[in-house]
């Protein structure tokens, strides 16, 4: 049978980034894909190095809008580590509740985004419109909707008071039922499943020795999840990682579902629990020395890693974002599947360009 080979992206209605995926085809299926990155670099890892340390966490918020705290979070927490920062108790609890927006926030989006692939357009508004209630809630406790600049090194440049809570948790409260609203579609619509069930099946074993991370590891049955480590006050909230077992694109739709109510959940657990006390440290001198992070953001795992020289300047950043580690996933899903198909099992991955290529 002849082959033609062909260009998905980097402009494709179905693409919120810029990725090029060469196709080849046979009739209507694909039979081997080549990816072609490159179109958002900017060279953030470098000119890291040339920023005063304190700096680079505006600079790393900026790395991807969706995942703003969670990367400045990531990066103050290296940073922490090498200078041995002990940050207080309150400022864990408000990183876990500001994470976990980020995390809600990034899975109505993504959610809309599906909805969109098959096109659902009114499913599509209506997951948007309870990600706006999430925006509100930050923009409300952060003064931003997406940059929020909360984290510094030694903890969070603002708090809560009670009355901020109390609103807070009224949000959660009109939140809920717009959720509960747009969830039974996804779990039970019969076009949903049709193109979701049995696509892009990656198997455990497969998911395990290509690195993959986050919703597309534990939609094949992985069990890893950065936030079991405990980190910021996550060891203290009772966390479970959310796992489905088929391996497909339900199944990846599946984990980020459960964990829109997960992260619903935390956030209240965090309001609940949040101590009192301060929500920064002062930090004098420089790092010096290195030391690794891993975090959860929406997508998977973020891994920095610093290298101090006892300078205001670090000597080397580096940054591992979860779409670079599922990339070699994604290029084992394809290939068998139907031209039709290759839109929503790129979204299942839920890509991320600008934290690839940075």
């Amino acid at each position: 049978m002849p082959r033609m080979t062909f260009p998905f992206g980097p402009q494709h209605p179905v693409l919120p980034e810029a990725i090029q995926l060469k196709l080849t085809v046979e009739d209507e299926r694909v039979v081997e894909v080549l990816p072609a990155i490159g179109y958002m670099h900017r060279g953030i890892e470098k000119a890291a190095e040339r920023n005063p340390y304190i700096n680079n966490v505006f600079l790393c918020e900026r790395i991807c809008g969706i995942c703003s705290f969670i990367h400045g979070m990531a990066y103050c927490q290296t940073i922490e580590e090498i200078m041995k920062v002990e940050v207080p108790p309150r400022a864990k609890y408000l990183r876990v509740m500001w994470s976990e927006l980020s995390r809600l926030h990034s899975h109505l989006l993504w959610l809309g985004l599906l909805a969109d692939s098959f096109g659902f357009e009114s499913l599509f508004m209506q997951c948007w419109r309870a990600r706006e209630i999430v925006l509100d809630m930050l923009e409300m406790t952060t003064g931003q909707r997406v940059i929020q600049s909360t984290c510094v090194i030694g903890g969070v440049r603002r708090d809560i008071d009670a009355d901020q809570a109390a609103r807070l948790r009224e949000m959660l409260k009109t939140l809920k039922p717009q959720i509960d609203a747009v969830i039974p579609v996804f779990k039970h619509d019969y076009t949903i499943k049709s193109r979701t069930v049995g696509r892009g099946v990656l198997p455990k074993d497969q998911a395990w020795t290509l690195g993959a991370v986050g919703p597309t590891l534990r939609g094949s049955g992985g069990t890893w999840d950065a936030r079991s480590t405990g980190y910021a006050a996550y060891g203290e909230l009772e966390f479970e990682p959310v796992v489905e077992t088929d391996g497909d694109s339900y199944a990846r739709t599946m984990v980020r579902v459960r964990e829109t109510y997960q992260a619903y959940e935390l956030v209240l657990k965090a309001l609940d629990r949040l101590p009192e006390g301060e929500t920064r440290v002062k930090v004098k001198g420089s790092p010096n020395g290195e030391a690794v992070m891993r975090v959860e953001q929406p997508r998977g795992e973020l891994f920095y890693y610093a290298l101090g020289n006892g300078t205001v300047r670090l000597e080397r950043l580096k940054v591992r974002t979860p779409t670079f580690a599922n990339i070699p996933a994604l290029l084992t899903m394809l290939p068998g599947c139907e031209i039709a198909d290759v839109p929503v099992i790129v979204l299942s991955i839920d890509p991320c360009m600008s934290c690839t290529e940075r």
